[in-house]
């Protein structure tokens, strides 16, 4: 078999398998959709980059699908000529099902129904060879996947570890070279941010009265018939987490934070920001104050299994971040949040925001989260009734900055910058006095941004 390294069937662990017809000396492959994780058994074709006739290379990407959970691109594994796909698009396609079939080369000495081995998902310690222009890489399925994933050669990586072993931080700080940042495969479109409001929605004057919400003006189109659909991608997502969340005695909690101090010194690190090329809202803040009270209430960054038996205590505090996209509603997550500066949030912050509105996030971008924050404010209302989301146990929705009266210590009536705070948390294990403390942390923080210094590391 001359485009696998045989060592590989050395191995002592499981392999997953998928079948190849062979039509006319074996030249044509049934290219099958693989195991992409998370349990996902079907997923939606929401893009084809290949029609029947293109000529394909291996690393190539053929088509976007779409899951419960993220996008995800499916690369050539063969150089070839694309014969049939096996899907339209918008249909459902199953994990071990083909997917396309690819006329190839690589296969003619692979006799007739033969079982070829694909390369497995296997721990670290685990490797395999692969054969790069006469070039020997050593890298871990979960290294070759990274790669795959951004359409990088490994030949062109050096590898830093042992016996010249690529390893994960090595493409990472490839990428870093190249983009900045992990991107996705160079066949999909180009990433567009969204355009500032100031852009797309004329600015009211100041202090003249309250702001009229404008109308999307859409041709209202009467069909004449009910129209019926399948719940699918994202809305397929949501329905299995909010009916898990069912099961979770809720209870909440509010309050209100004055931002007056957080917002002056917003504006002082703003355009600091701006050099570096980072837009700082006020969500960064809001998140190293949360992971500095979770540091203090472990409880509230913590799992129970489905008996209520025992509770784990992540380490890691991965702060989920609600945002509202064409796709329906995601909750991306900031990693490691205990051991990031707020400039550090802002930055992978930006990369959520502008992946999630392209619709481009990966899985590894929607799963593991510990803790979420959901900034409703951003659309309207004060105070909400956030659902939970499994396995998490807490979760706080912010509500929109407000200019009202309040009193000082000495009776006199001043102009404060007031948001409410709503928190949901999972009264099976967490009880009403330890939400309040937490709360109270996080707001004294927020009310005195400089006092987050002293808990800084």
């Amino acid at each position: 078999m001359s485009i696998f390294d045989k060592s590989a069937f050395k191995f002592n662990h499981q392999h997953r398998l998928f079948r190849t017809s062979a039509i006319s000396n074996g030249q044509i492959v049934q290219f099958k959709l693989s195991d992409i994780g998370e349990g996902i058994t079907e997923v939606t074709v929401k893009e084809w980059y290949v029609k029947e006739g293109d000529s394909v290379s291996q690393f190539d990407s053929i088509c976007e699908v779409q899951s419960d959970k993220a996008s995800v691109t499916i690369t050539s594994r063969y150089d070839g000529i694309i014969r049939k796909l096996h899907y339209n698009l918008d249909e459902i396609a199953f994990v071990g099902k083909p997917l396309v079939d690819i006329e190839t080369d690589a296969l003619k000495d692979v006799a007739s129904e033969e079982d070829v081995v694909e390369t497995p998902a296997v721990s670290h310690e685990e490797h395999t060879h692969q054969e790069i222009k006469g070039h020997k890489t050593l890298a871990t399925p979960a290294v070759r996947r990274l790669a795959m994933e951004n359409n990088i050669k490994l030949s062109e990586v050096v590898g830093t570890g042992k016996d010249n072993r690529i390893l994960k931080e090595d493409i990472l700080n490839y990428l870093a070279k190249q983009t900045g940042a992990i991107l996705p495969p160079s066949p999909k479109p180009e990433i567009i941010p969204p355009l500032p409001k100031s852009e797309t929605v004329p600015a009211a004057p100041k202090d003249k009265g309250t702001k009229i919400p404008i109308p999307i003006s859409k041709p209202i189109v009467f069909a004449g018939k009910d129209k019926t659909e399948a719940v699918t991608g994202f809305h397929k997502a949501m329905v299995k987490t909010m009916t898990a969340a069912l099961k979770i005695p809720h209870f909440g909690y509010c309050d209100e934070i004055d931002l007056t101090q957080l917002i002056q010194l917003r504006e002082e690190l703003k355009p600091l920001a701006q050099v570096r090329g980072v837009k700082l809202s006020f969500m960064p803040f809001f998140i190293k104050a949360a992971s500095l009270g979770l540091m203090h209430y472990p409880i509230l960054n913590a799992s129970v299994d489905e008996n209520c038996q025992n509770i784990t205590y992540k380490a890691s505090h991965n702060i989920g971040v609600a945002m509202d996209t064409e796709q329906g509603l995601i909750v991306p997550n900031v990693k490691n949040v205990q051991v990031c500066s707020v400039f550090e949030i802002a930055f992978e912050l930006n990369r959520l925001l502008t992946l999630g509105s392209a619709g481009q996030l990966g899985t590894n971008d929607l799963t593991g989260g510990t803790f979420t924050l959901s900034n409703i404010g951003t659309i309207g209302g004060t105070y909400a009734k956030p659902v939970i989301l499994p396995p998490e146990v807490a979760i706080g929705a912010l509500g929109k900055i407000q200019v009202l009266p309040r009193f000082n210590g000495n009776g006199e009536v001043f102009k404060a910058q007031i948001m409410n705070v709503s928190w949901s948390a999972d009264h099976r294990i967490i009880d009403g006095a330890t939400m309040a403390r937490f709360s109270n942390l996080w707001k004294s923080y927020l009310e005195s941004p400089a006092s987050m210094l002293l808990d800084l590391k």
